[in-house]
């Protein structure tokens, strides 16, 4: 017992003394919490009450949030959106890599003595479309206003009223015309504003080799800002012709065609280069470099699928893949028919016609690739590709000058591709779409959309003609529009930037006795020598 009480003892003192232990030991660290502040340093000290804040607010704001969960309904019109975006964004970064399509193929159709001044016009003229379009362009185009044009403001994106992406009834704002897309604004203008600047591109390369470099800037400008936009405005933006029931889904007219007008204008005021035309005949000036020009005309091709299915500005599964086949297969047809059409009419598979070929069967297709079947697009490339050879030949017997065939390509097929709608559409409720162009003449339907198209045409045409030959008068008359003979024989690298593109090689090759008798077709005698004229 003794010893038992003993052990006891013990073990009911230590018991007891623990919760003691804790208790002490933790009243002795407080203690010691003075000192070990009193030991920071002054700066330490002061972060103290400020950490003390933070741990505060952060933890009545942890309590006071209480997010409320989307439902699912929400969560999928908010994914719809983001799709839609990406996809209209992706479509847009593909039609402004069409820039530099635009560079290689007019660079490779011109001569190396102007490469420098080509390459510039197509680098630039993006930046100056952006400046243009951004400032004033986009607001004419699209904001509400009257038939004629835009006129509620919008200038600069700036404090501008607009609820997108909310759509039909539900959107607010003064870019009705645009109500149609459930994108962000931002996405709408970005998208509409690579289409402005294409038709810039397309004057570049029809004035390319003889046109001063500022004046051509200042083209640039008022086509972007005024000229693109009030045309544009008509069809796009809600104007009369889209009242009048003209369609053209992505361009043929509203891009395409205005710029083929305004290069045509601007060839014909500038007048063709020197030797282009003697005693009554044409002679051919090839371009220097076919790999290149070959390049821009395969980046052109891709950078299509960003500008036809990109036209949805909707992430529809069914219209892209359907859109992209229809241009793909024009584009296909355009450029078989070209090489046939140029080896039997020119002697020789040119693969300048080749190119263009390609390129007309693109833009003949452009108006209608969301309203047609395959086999309809097919007939609809084969036809711009033929035109497009015996374009070439028409304006060269019309002694107008250009240098690319952008005229033709782009404002011969663009024509082509606008008056197909009306020949090919296959009418709401086919099957393809559900609202859009009415049939065809050629599928059963009648004259009424042929007719709505012929005069989108001529009313199109007619303004662009008016404005761009103001503009190229007004140009010519203040500041001259073409460089002089010196500068034209030397190259407008050396007179225009003061560089070459290709230092220390010989920059143009002609023979003796022999006469150019085509489309790089070359006819008769031998022997030649080096000149850099």
């Amino acid at each position: 017992m003794t010893v038992g009480k003993k052990k006891s003892k013990p073990v009911r003192r230590e018991s007891l003394k623990l919760p003691s232990a804790n208790f002490f030991t933790k009243v002795n660290r407080l203690k010691k919490l003075p000192r070990a502040i009193a030991s920071l340093t002054p700066s330490w000290q002061a972060c103290i009450p400020l950490a003390a804040i933070i741990v505060l607010v952060w933890g009545y704001a942890a309590v006071a949030q209480t997010p409320a969960t989307p439902t699912t309904e929400e969560q999928l019109a908010s994914l719809k959106v983001g799709l839609d975006t990406m996809w209209v964004m992706v479509a847009a970064m593909l039609v402004f890599f069409m820039n530099a399509g635009f560079c290689m193929l007019e660079t490779g159709f011109c001569r190396q003595k102007n490469a420098v001044n080509v390459l510039s016009k197509n680098l630039i003229v993006f930046a100056l479309s952006t400046i243009a379009y951004w400032a004033i362009g986009f607001a004419l185009m699209f904001s509400d206003g009257n038939g004629f044009i835009g006129s509620s403001g919008g200038f600069f994106l700036w404090n501008v009223a607009d609820n997108s992406p909310a759509t039909g009834d539900a959107y607010q704002g003064i870019f009705n015309s645009l109500n149609w897309t459930g994108v962000p604004l931002n996405a709408k203008f970005f998208f509409q504003l690579v289409f402005a600047g294409t038709a810039a591109t397309i004057v570049s390369g029809a004035v390319a080799e003889r046109i001063k470099f500022l004046e051509f800037l200042i083209f640039s400008l008022l086509l972007v800002g005024i000229a693109y936009p009030i045309t544009g405005h008509w069809i796009w933006g809600g104007g009369w012709l889209a009242d009048a029931g003209f369609y053209d889904f992505a361009g043929s007219t509203v891009i395409h065609s205005v710029g083929g007008w305004a290069a045509l204008m601007g060839a014909a005021f500038l007048g063709p280069r020197i030797g282009k035309y003697r005693d009554g005949d044409t002679v051919a000036m090839p371009g220097h470099n076919m790999s290149i020009a070959t390049l821009g005309c395969l980046i052109l091709w891709l950078g299509w699928f960003g500008f036809n299915p990109g036209s949805t500005m909707a992430l529809d599964p069914n219209a892209i893949a359907h859109i992209a086949l229809t241009t793909n297969t024009a584009g296909a047809f355009g450029g078989a028919a070209a090489t046939i059409t140029a080896w039997l009419y020119l002697g020789k598979p040119d693969l300048s016609m080749i190119i263009n070929g390609i390129l007309a069967g693109l833009v003949g297709v452009t108006a209608s690739c969301a309203w047609i079947n395959l086999p309809n697009s097919a007939i609809i490339g084969t036809i711009a590709g033929i035109l497009v050879v015996f374009a070439v030949t028409f304006f060269d017997n019309l002694k107008i000058d250009d240098p690319v065939g952008a005229t033709s390509v782009h404002l011969v097929c663009g024509i082509w591709g606008t008056l197909a709608v009306g020949l090919f559409a296959d009418g709401p409720g086919t099957g393809l779409y559900t609202a859009g162009p009415a049939a065809g003449l050629l599928v059963g339907g009648g004259f009424g959309q042929l007719w709505a198209q012929l005069v989108g045409i001529i009313s199109v045409g007619g303004m662009t003609v008016l404005l761009t030959t103001i503009f190229w008068m007004a140009l010519k008359a203040l500041l001259g529009i073409r460089v002089s003979a010196l500068e034209e024989a030397e190259g407008l690298d050396i007179g225009e930037h003061g560089m070459e593109a290709y230092t220390g090689f010989v920059k143009e090759t002609s023979l003796d006795n022999r006469s150019e008798s085509g489309y790089g077709v070359y006819g008769g005698g031998s022997g030649g020598k080096t000149t850099k004229l």
